[in-house]
């Protein structure tokens, strides 16, 4: 591994995302994985299905 590589690693790793981010990112990983196993699955949908979930999850 290049010093430079290393580096950025070492820097990455030190990274703290907003809730926000975090959020997008776990949204993206969702579709990323959900629409490989099935090309109808949409971003929209899951946005929907996160909203559901966090509305779920506010309400108890």
């Amino acid at each position: 591994m290049s010093d430079k590589l290393a580096d950025l690693i070492e820097r990455a790793k030190r990274v703290k995302m907003t809730p926000e981010q975090e959020e997008q990112q776990r949204r993206s990983f969702a579709f990323g994985n959900t629409s490989f196993e099935n090309s109808r699955i949409t971003r929209h949908m899951v946005d929907e299905a996160a909203d559901a979930l966090r509305k779920e999850e506010a309400a108890k």
